[in-house]
């Protein structure tokens, strides 16, 4: 008969995947801590008793890492170590069933729209009045504001809205008083996600609100920086491009994954958009608002991508210049419209176009350093890492994008503080500064 643990009603959230999974796991943790529950968040082996898994399951390496972590703590239970075993999110949402069946040592799964069941088998309550309630596992500067959940756009490789359902906005009035509740806590950026900000207040306001959001929250006192993240370029709302370039909060910074630029393959992807759109549209944003910065994604490999659309994609990018950019290859699916495809470019050929593509981005990132040098930027203290304290512009968002690198041993500055350094030097992915 295996042993109850030793260590008692400490519960561990160990999340996996995107910012919108870090996001539910802090709102997760502070429901909990709400009802006087003991939470850590990435504990290490041993501090709790009791863990909770917020998978992703969005592509084939997402899902692999969340199934290896839920079968590592199916073992620690089965040893032992652990007394309860829950999992939550994309994963289970999508693949319930099967998971149930493989790895039955968890005690319970619940979808992304189960929180207040899985707060009851944890034995705590849901509470509504907990509006803006997070324990925040970002640094305590800046924190992820989700402002819509789920997706109703058709994109043919996308599973979301299996995990996710339809696009569902949060109220203005909510969102100002969660990032007031954030600004008392210390935070000065916030980052803006959702499956599609661009959508916003459709289903509330009946028209795209995402601009009057913007302008409320510029109001909150202590915000300094609020970032974009997930812009679908189809149907894009150019008022924002307006508060971008009025409000001095509202960074020159916007993340718009394309995923492609041949027609075909756009067609193919249900994209909503041709090349010429596409590129009017970024056309647009750099005339509205000088010297925006342009973060995107995009896909290689798509079933039925041809030699000669994949040298269309290279050379767009070459191009375009984006500031930032990355590629993934494409994964196959099961119920999304696009599994119905054959997955007929090889393994090999996705990687080799998705290093050509990393290849000739690192060529323009450098180009794009190096036109910084002795340019001064206020920038953000994020860390300080070795000899360096690590920073970045407002062009910059953590962990995906460049930092500044500043010279730790002659100055004292503390993470989240704000300081304007001159660029001294530049590498492919990484800037060095002067403090002024």
């Amino acid at each position: 008969m295996r042993t109850k643990s030793t260590k008692k009603n400490v519960i561990n959230v160990v999340t996996l995947g995107c910012s919108k999974n870090v996001y539910d796991s802090e709102v997760l943790s502070g429901q909990l801590k709400a009802s006087g529950k003991e939470v850590i968040n990435e504990g290490k082996d041993g501090e709790a008793n009791v863990i909770v898994v917020n998978t992703c399951g969005f592509i084939d390496n997402a899902k692999e890492e969340s199934i290896n972590t839920i079968l590592h703590f199916a073992q620690q239970k089965s040893s032992g170590n652990i007394d309860e075993l829950f999992v939550t999110g994309c994963l289970s949402e999508r693949y319930k069933p099967d998971l149930q069946a493989e790895i039955p040592e968890v005690d319970q799964y619940f979808g992304t729209r189960d929180l207040p069941l899985l707060l009851k088998a944890l034995g705590a309550d849901y509470k509504h009045e907990l509006v803006g309630e997070r324990l925040l596992t970002t640094p305590r500067h800046y924190a992820y504001l989700k402002i819509a959940e789920g997706c109703d756009r058709p994109c043919a490789f996308c599973a979301i809205p299996l995990m996710r359902g339809g696009h569902k906005s949060k109220p203005i009035e909510d969102l100002v008083t969660e990032s007031e509740k954030l600004a008392a806590k210390g935070v000065k950026e916030l980052i803006l996600i959702a499956q599609d900000l661009t959508y916003y207040g459709l289903d509330l306001y009946k028209k795209r609100e995402l601009a009057k959001l913007l302008r409320a929250l510029v109001k909150v006192e202590g915000i300094e920086w609020i970032r974009l993240h997930y812009l679908f370029p189809t149907g894009f709302p150019e008022d924002v491009l307006d508060v971008i370039r009025e409000e001095p909060k509202v960074c020159n910074y916007i993340d718009i994954p394309l995923q492609h630029i041949a027609d075909s393959v756009l067609k193919r992807m249900r994209r909503g958009t041709t090349m010429e759109k596409t590129n009017r549209l970024l056309d647009m944003m750099r005339e509205k608002v000088p010297g925006i910065v342009i973060r995107t994604t995009l896909i290689a490999g798509f079933p039925g991508e041809s030699e000669e659309d994949f040298q269309t994609m290279l050379q767009w990018v070459k191009d375009s210049k984006f500031n930032r950019l990355g590629c993934f290859t494409y994964s196959h699916e099961e119920n999304t419209h696009a599994f119905q495809y054959e997955d007929d470019v090889p393994a090999e050929v996705k990687e080799d176009r998705v290093a050509q593509i990393m290849a000739a981005q690192q060529d323009i990132s450098r180009e794009l350093n190096q036109a910084m040098v002795g340019n001064t930027y206020r920038v953000l203290i994020d860390r300080k890492e070795g000899p360096h304290y690590v920073a970045r512009t407002e062009f910059d968002s953590p962990d995906v994008d460049n930092e500044v690198l500043i010279d730790a041993q002659d100055n004292y500055l503390s993470p989240g503080s704000f300081v304007n350094v001159k660029i001294t030097k530049a590498e492919d992915y990484d800037l060095y500064g002067e403090l002024l």
